[in-house]
């Protein structure tokens, strides 16, 4: 029974040792994991991605002068053409009968003239029918030249290098005076279209740099000189602007879909740039004051900030931060002040 007690006494005091000893190691707690953005002065966290079609740089409508049934058409949608050549023919049967008509005419005006002459230039011929005479030669003249002209407005030739875009009409069709049989594109440039929300299109100049990246291609472009259109589309409030791209291998075609990105401040060197960060990671206190949290030393810090206008999904830091920074941008909702933290770097 002695001996009961004395195990009893050494079981009671082995477990108040352990017992003192866990409350005397404070439970450790893992640091949070998060990713963070080290700020910069990056002119690239501007650029703001748009959708943009591929248009040709002028399109060239075709026609015939009069009117007649298309009767053979020589080229193709998309075929590359140039200047003078051949595109199509109309049926010229009662034009070539016209003119044979109007050659006859003109062979017996000229034929009367020459009987006449002599009896003129002996003086047996009224001055009045002599001029009778040279005016029927002129008006057989006249008629001959405009049925010439119509026998040659029966066929169309390019009028410009050109690729043809469409074809409106085909053998056998009717076409009506000045009715445009088909269209020349002039791709050797292009123009890519992008309609731009109002509130950004004054921050776009007709310098501002600009990619234009075309799947269909697998080629990404340098975009040249920008126009901007200054009407407005009265549904969405977006306003037109028109990149001009080079084309030398003509592999851009109209109608293409493109990722053109923008850079509002194409002008400005990374060493002018403003800091940006991601909207998402801007926080506001109940006062109104805005802030951002800093991986500092390990530790999580808040760092109040102003900032100004909105690029896309970024912000302009006007104060704050100098760069260098490293503001979470992922796990933000689970720090807090003096909050442990394993940071992971962004890549934007």
């Amino acid at each position: 029974m002695k001996h009961r007690r004395i195990s009893m006494f050494l079981v009671a005091g082995m477990a108040l040792i352990i017992t003192s000893c866990s409350k005397q190691q404070p439970q450790q707690t893992a640091p949070i994991s998060v990713v963070a953005e080290t700020v910069s002065n990056d002119a690239a966290d501007l650029s703001t991605h748009y959708v943009g079609i591929v248009e040709e740089k002028t399109s060239t409508p075709v026609s015939f002068v009069g009117s007649g049934t298309l009767q053979k058409v020589y080229v193709e949608e998309g075929q590359a053409v140039r200047k003078g050549q051949l595109l199509a023919e109309m049926d010229a049967t009662q034009t070539r009968n016209m003119l044979a008509a109007a050659q006859a005419q003109y062979d017996q005006a000229t034929d009367a003239l020459a009987r006449l002459r002599q009896v003129h230039d002996a003086g047996s011929l009224p001055e009045m029918k002599w001029v009778e005479v040279q005016s029927q030669v002129a008006q057989a003249k006249s008629q001959l030249d405009i049925a010439r002209k119509s026998l040659e407005d029966c066929r169309i030739y390019a009028p410009v290098n050109g690729v043809v875009g469409s074809l409106n009409f085909h053998a056998g069709s009717v076409v009506l005076t000045s009715e445009p049989v088909m269209s020349l594109l002039d791709i050797s440039t292009v123009k890519v279209r992008v309609s731009i929300p109002e509130r950004e299109i004054s921050s776009i100049a007709p310098s501002t740099r600009s990619t234009v990246n075309v799947e269909a291609t697998g080629r990404s472009y340098e975009g040249g000189r920008i126009e901007k259109g200054v009407s407005a589309d009265a549904m969405s409030r977006t306003y037109d602007i028109r990149i001009h791209v080079g084309n030398a291998d003509r592999k851009l075609l109209p109608g293409m879909v493109a990722d053109v990105v923008l850079a509002p401040d194409g002008n400005r060197s990374d060493a002018s740039a403003p800091l940006t960060l991601p909207v998402r990671c801007i926080q506001q206190r109940s006062g109104g004051q805005r802030f951002v949290w800093v991986a500092d030393g390990g530790k999580a810090k808040a760092c109040n900030v102003t900032t100004a206008q909105t690029v896309g999904n970024r912000i302009v830091i006007a104060d704050g931060l100098k760069g260098g920074e490293q503001v979470i941008v992922e796990g933000w909702q689970k720090v807090g002040e003096g909050t442990a933290v394993k940071v992971s770097l962004s890549g934007k």
